[in-house]
């Protein structure tokens, strides 16, 4: 998987994810307003499933749509282009533009870096 979405298709997906399983009139309730007009998010949907992000089932006469793309595997997608786009790929000039230029204060950058420290330990041991 290596397609970008568009805005409105990853506001989509937002709901979705939340979601797990839901008709276009369910993705709709949630969005924020001005609410998008049904066929406009029908659309959406219908495109997603091309990008093979979204899948359906029959329910009735109509459809339920789920994701088939975890979010996480977006999410990682999504920070590696960013990384590789804006950073050189650097994950150490990404961080030190964050501390720098949205004023990360030392003790929010322990905090993180325990977390991750956690996170590989946990994965060491599975």
């Amino acid at each position: 998987m290596s397609k970008q979405l568009t805005k409105a298709e990853e506001q989509i997906m937002q709901v979705l994810w939340q979601l797990k399983l839901s008709t276009v009139k369910e993705i709709i309730e949630i969005l924020p307003k001005p609410k998008p007009a049904y066929n406009t998010v029908s659309t959406i949907v219908r495109i997603l499933e091309t990008k093979k992000f979204v899948a359906h089932e029959q329910h009735g006469k109509g459809y339920k749509y789920y994701p088939i793309v975890k979010k996480e595997t977006y999410s990682n997608q999504s920070l590696h282009k960013l990384v590789n786009g804006y950073f050189n790929g650097s994950f150490k000039s990404m961080v030190s533009f964050f501390v720098e230029k949205n004023d990360v204060d030392l003790e929010d950058l322990e905090m993180i870096l325990k977390e991750v420290e956690k996170e590989q330990r946990l994965k060491i041991k599975d």
